[in-house]
């Protein structure tokens, strides 16, 4: 036995030195690894780009709670996204969020730097309300949302952040960045429905809001309410007054009854309508009356963005479709500006 003695040892030996090398190898990164260093370090990294200021952070606004009747000042991120919030469905496509982020930062902006405070309370910016834009507290989110709060409200942030800082602008001016819901096909020329006539703000087409819930509606309006409320006299028969002129969104532009003559706007607000693109019908006592379309159908539709998104366009190609001629800007000197003025 004693012949096989060196074998023996020399066998021992190496099956030792295939367990010993590889352990010292791996020792340098197991260390790393036990006392989580290199985890550590990544996560001190991720909390640093975190918890970066966004150039919006350094504003503030004063919102007037109308509900409340009182004033409260936030940052301006904090209220471009509770504008957001409650201006467009969070399920909607996260280009299209953006792109109605940048219509709410324009239109603050734009506020903010104006003398413009018709209507407000001293030291109020803007309210809480359609007169300016819709805005929703976080408190208020929780209760409309629910149990969705947590995924609506990161996206949401997302949009806002994704677009921190920058605003619409013609000609290095902010844009008046008006939008709307649904419109029937296509948007308005600004004076077919307002007074002014802005160069960016054109008709053009979009066909995917009639994929919106809100395309089409129908209102029943008896026929002595329809004539005391647009101040009419119709004549027997089924004739209800005569279209005399069309918008550049095929809207209603102008309707005769009998030699007086109602504005499609008009007529939409009298009648409390969803659009100025209508149709009617006399039914009996009745009046029944066809919209398509919901909004006054200036700047952007709002499924209609939705509905580009859909199909793979950015948030770019979105604001640079509704608002003609447009370039998206950085807003730091105006926000700058607006700071200094506090």
């Amino acid at each position: 036995m004693k012949k096989f003695k060196p074998l023996f040892v020399l066998a021992a030996l190496i099956f030792a030195i295939t367990l010993i090398v590889p352990a010292i190898m791996v020792a340098p990164f197991m260390e790393g690894k036990a006392n989580g260093k290199l985890g550590e370090e990544l996560n001190r990294n991720k909390e640093k780009k975190e918890v970066v200021p966004s150039e919006d952070s350094a504003a503030e606004v004063a919102v007037y709670r109308t509900a409340k009747k009182r004033i409260e000042t936030l940052p301006l991120d904090q209220y471009l996204e509770g504008v957001v919030a409650a201006e467009m469905p969070a399920d909607f496509e996260i280009e299209a969020l953006k792109a109605q982020a940048l219509t709410a930062r324009t239109y603050i902006v734009k506020q903010m730097l104006s003398k413009d405070s018709l209507g407000l309370p001293k030291g109020a910016q803007v309210t809480d309300t359609e007169i300016h834009q819709v805005y929703k507290s976080d408190d208020e989110l929780k209760r409309a949302w629910g149990m969705d709060y947590s995924w609506k409200k990161k996206k949401v942030h997302e949009a806002v952040q994704a677009t921190s800082g920058e605003i619409l602008t013609y000609q290095n001016q902010a844009i008046t960045a008006t939008f709307f819901s649904t419109s029937n096909g296509y948007t308005e020329n600004s004076e077919d429905y307002w007074s002014n006539s802005f160069p960016y703000l054109r008709s053009v087409a979009s066909p995917w809001d009639k994929k919106s819930p809100k395309y089409k509606s129908s209102k029943v309006i008896a026929l002595g309410d329809f004539q005391k409320l647009l101040g009419v006299r119709l004549k027997s028969g089924n004739t209800i007054g005569k279209i005399v002129e069309r918008t550049a969104g095929k809207r209603v532009g102008k309707v005769d009854f009998n030699g007086k003559v109602l504005t499609g706007k008009e007529i939409r607000e009298k009648l409390a309508l969803r659009s100025s693109d209508f149709t009617w019908e006399k039914k009996g006592d009745n009046i029944i009356i066809t919209t398509r379309g919901y909004g006054h159908g200036v700047g952007m539709s709002q499924y209609g963005a939705n509905g580009m998104a859909a199909e793979g366009k950015t948030c770019e190609d979105i604001v640079k479709h509704y608002y003609q001629g447009v370039e998206i800007s950085s807003a730091k000197s105006m926000l700058a500006l607006i700071t200094a003025k506090k």
